[in-house]
């Protein structure tokens, strides 16, 4: 069986020393309520979360006379989870909800996540399709349906991919026909549906992008619907069936507990559903609840990461070889010591780039950095935590490869953030060709500016090797940004899209690297003055930042060398 061990004192570390969420004055909390929310939610997932981890997943979900039925061990836990108020943690009270800082919601979910990330993603997805309905449903939609999704009795999910038409949206071939009731005559097949049906809730809420008959081709003329597995009446009680199938569900390498379906609507008669949104709105309106899976797939690569690496620190710690604990072999150490700086530094960008939704309103220029580190968090946490739950089952030895530690299925359970709420490439191109060329490199110089500015105030005589390679590492990115802008203006598209995976990894680990470094300024700060137990703490912050430079952000010179010298276009070589 599996340990489980959360890294509280950094978590609290970003939230409310670096972050200072507790300033936020519209939430009324201190720093006390939020390391008291933090620790009364760590207590849940140690007690009621961890423990479903390992028998959920050797369980599984089974496809039982047209019945999805998820593991025993998922049932009491739903029920507690919300029961305790948990589900409604960060949601806005008008819908009953407990608001919080985004940051202290996602360093919650983090844990959840870590903890058992198959089975977060049937709330998790429930509440990103509440969050769609919130924003642009309409006042039945508000008053009946909501309310059944706050208290888990209903879920949700997004039905996006159809076979064929995986990343090619534009190319879904499910219909939405008027019909004359207001709704609309839903037909089609939708393929990974992430907790598309289960026996953990009474109905389901699918958000189903579809194409009305005056649709366009492509994904200017989708729009997006509200269809329950369920009917439901005016007076919002759960009618009769809504011909919504579970044709099968998907054997997958990983998250074993999480149902997979494949949905099909209006097959063996009419499926209804309502339009959400304007008609031809649909992928903005999806991209709502896209957004916020996106980063979530980042937070389950970062979750899953720190959880490893707190498994293998005690692992190595115990383990005996050649007369001492292996943690003391040099390969050992360095490997402990890079799995901890990056986690932890993938926490650091991950809680940052959701403290910044707390500021949005203030200042409107945030939203074009939150849209520029969506896709870093989501791509290069979600390659990073499976590359850290490897190394973590490499620590292992063999019991690592076998089930009986619990960190196997790390390594199984990560792999498919990568994939799914787009592939990482599909995030790459995003990344560049939205985010920076479309943006006119706006939102990047903004965050350059804030880097540029915390490097410079990095001190010399403790952090000289740190400061003069992250300033290489900034002139290097600066050379590559003309580059890439040369090419668009010469229409050399294909040497931009060969690109954008390094230019995002390279962006990625300058980021990461720019979170630790701000830590370990503070830790500096605060070193001298601190009790013994807080100056082991802000002494380890300090050794994550300069192995993260040593160990990761020195491949940055050699991305921006390929990037600059390899100036073929590579379509054109043979493969």
């Amino acid at each position: 069986m599996g340990y489980y061990k959360a890294d509280i004192r950094d978590i609290e570390f970003n939230l409310t020393e670096l972050l200072k969420v507790q300033e936020l004055s519209n939430y009324g909390l201190s720093d006390q309520d939020v390391k008291s929310i933090l620790a009364e939610y760590s207590k849940f997932v140690e007690n009621e979360i961890f423990p479903t981890r390992e028998p959920s997943d050797h369980e599984g979900v089974k496809h039982v006379n047209g019945k999805v039925l998820v593991p025993e061990s998922l049932k009491g836990l739903q029920k507690n989870f919300y029961d305790n108020g948990w589900f409604a943690l960060g949601l806005p009270e008008e819908i009953g909800g407990t608001p919080v800082p985004e940051a202290l919601y996602v360093a919650c979910m983090s844990l959840a996540t870590g903890a058992n990330v198959a089975w977060m993603m049937y709330p998790g997805l429930t509440r990103a399709a509440l969050n769609v309905i919130n924003l642009k449903g309409n006042a039945f939609m508000k008053t009946h349906i909501i309310p059944k999704m706050m208290s888990g009795e209903w879920g949700g999910t997004m039905c996006l991919t159809e076979a064929g038409a995986g990343s090619d949206v534009g190319a879904l071939r499910s219909t939405a026909k008027p019909l004359e009731n207001g709704k609309y005559a839903i037909q089609g097949t939708k393929i990974f549906i992430s907790s598309g049906e289960s026996d953990l809730y009474q109905n389901n809420i699918h958000l189903v992008l579809a194409r009305t008959p005056k649709g366009a081709e492509g994904t200017k003329g989708i729009s997006l619907f509200v269809v329950p597995r369920f009917k439901i009446n005016e007076d919002g009680s759960m009618a009769g069936p809504n011909n919504v199938v579970c044709s099968k569900i998907e054997h997958k390498m990983g998250i074993h507990a999480s149902a997979t379906c494949e949905l099909q609507f209006g097959i063996d008669g009419q499926t209804e559903g309502w339009l959400i949104g304007e008609e031809f709105d649909g992928m903005a309106t999806m991209f709502i609840m896209m957004n916020e899976a996106r980063l979530y797939c980042g937070i389950q690569g970062e979750s899953q990461a720190n959880l490893a690496y707190q498994m293998a620190n005690k692992y190595t710690k115990e383990r005996v070889q050649f007369a001492k604990e292996i943690v003391h072999h040099p390969d050992v150490r360095r490997n402990l010591l890079k799995m901890r700086a990056l986690s932890r530094g993938m926490r650091s960008l991950c809680l940052h780039t959701a403290h910044l939704f707390n500021k949005v309103e203030d200042d409107h220029s945030v939203e074009g950095i939150i849209g520029l580190l969506t896709p870093v968090c989501k791509a290069y946490c979600s390659e990073q935590g499976f590359l850290v739950s490897s190394t973590a089952l490499q620590a292992h030895g063999g019991y690592g490869y076998c089930s009986e530690y619990g960190v196997e299925q790390f390594v199984r359970d990560t792999q498919i953030a990568m994939i799914y709420e787009g592939t990482n490439a599909i995030q790459a191109m995003d990344f560049v060709m939205r985010k920076i060329l479309k943006d006119g490199g706006k939102s990047l110089g903004l965050l350059t500016q804030q880097i540029v500015a915390s490097v410079q105030t990095l001190d010399e005589a403790k952090f000289k090797k740190e400061k003069d390679l992250f300033n290489k590492v900034l002139f290097s990115a600066q050379t590559m940004m003309g580059q890439m802008t040369a090419y668009a203006k010469n229409n050399q598209y294909n040497l931009i899209l060969q690109n954008c995976s390094d230019f995002l990894n390279f962006a990625s680990q300058m980021f990461v690297g720019w979170k630790l470094l701000q830590s370990a300024i503070l830790a500096d700060q605060k070193i001298q003055s601190a009790n013994p137990e807080d100056k082991k703490f802000y002494e380890s912050k300090i050794v994550d930042f300069r192995v993260y430079c040593g160990h990761f952000l020195t491949h940055n010179l050699s991305i921006a060398k390929t990037i600059t010298d390899f100036t073929e276009d590579m379509t054109t070589l043979e493969v």
